[in-house]
């Protein structure tokens, strides 16, 4: 493990110590730099700017720590096109102070990054942390879905109701858990049917990024096509999906201890759900 990924960890734990009021979120993120479209065709992503850095600064702010995860351990790579204020309401303050936030924490840093692998996190113990937040750009339908280190911290914390937040592509990080996620995503892009039974999330309510927002932003994808959209998986998974009336706008989802928002516009209120939820499992602790 490389020096300054102890440290950060040291510092997590012990940002705990000094706030007894503080909970241990951990962030996962894809380590892909790139989707895979059809045609062999390939598109440049990463994680979006806001969906990353809005919720990471409420937490951080509001004292709790974080612990930034990928598959592998190898610094994420941000989305280039995330990085417009449009995604901040247009508010160029807003924009400047996350994106120097996110270059303060080095995340994207090759050589000093504190992102650590998932293996890293189950030898620590899903038991440290409390709530797992997953933020989307197009990269986690590369590796996300299919990371069966992912799918088992996934049904650890199904199994003991800790909160689950993903946002916009985010969710599709949750087919992690079926049984075989390859085998259901190959007949998925064969035939556009794969039905399946055992999911972990089936009948649970949720959002994703809707297809007909997908439509919309298809030009960022430079005349390629996705294999498929994360809405029409998550529904043959079992999910039962529920969309905002007008694209674009805020939309979350809470069933049990899952919470998921609709596209980039929800992440800043899926950040202030895990914080209620942090608030209120730390007020049920005392």
């Amino acid at each position: 493990m490389r020096p300054i990924t102890r440290l950060a960890l040291a510092m997590t734990i012990c940002t705990s110590a000094f706030n007894a009021q503080a909970s241990n979120v951990l962030v996962v993120l894809s380590d892909s730099d790139h989707l895979e479209l059809k045609d062999k065709k390939v598109f440049t992503t990463g994680f979006y700017l806001n969906e990353l850095m809005q919720p990471v600064k409420l937490l951080l702010d509001a004292g709790h720590s974080v612990t930034f995860a990928t598959p592998t351990g190898k610094a994420p790579t941000l989305d280039q096109s995330s990085n417009d204020k449009m995604y901040f309401n247009n508010d160029i303050a807003a924009l400047q102070e996350h994106k120097a936030l996110l270059e303060h924490l080095k995340i994207t840093s090759p050589g000093e990054s504190p992102v650590i692998s998932l293996s890293r996190v189950e030898q620590i113990g899903y038991e440290h942390f409390d709530a797992v937040y997953v933020p989307g750009g197009h990269a986690p339908m590369e590796d996300l879905l299919h990371s069966a280190a992912l799918g088992k911290l996934l049904n650890n914390f199904h199994n003991n109701g800790k909160t689950t937040a993903l946002v916009c592509h985010g969710p599709i990080a949750l087919l992690s858990t079926l049984s075989d996620p390859t085998a259901f995503t190959r007949k998925l892009e064969g035939d556009g049917k794969a039905p399946t039974h055992g999911w972990t999330y089936a009948g649970y309510k949720f959002t994703v990024i809707s297809n007909q927002e997908e439509e919309l932003a298809k030009g960022l994808l430079n005349g390629g096509a996705m294999k498929f959209y994360p809405q029409t998986a998550l529904e043959q998974a079992g999910g039962v999906y529920s969309s905002n009336t007008s694209p674009w706008t805020s939309h979350i989802v809470i069933d049990r201890e899952l919470v998921t928002g609709q596209n980039p516009g929800s992440a800043l209120d899926v950040g202030k759900v895990i914080l209620d939820r942090l608030k209120s499992q730390s007020q049920a602790k005392d």
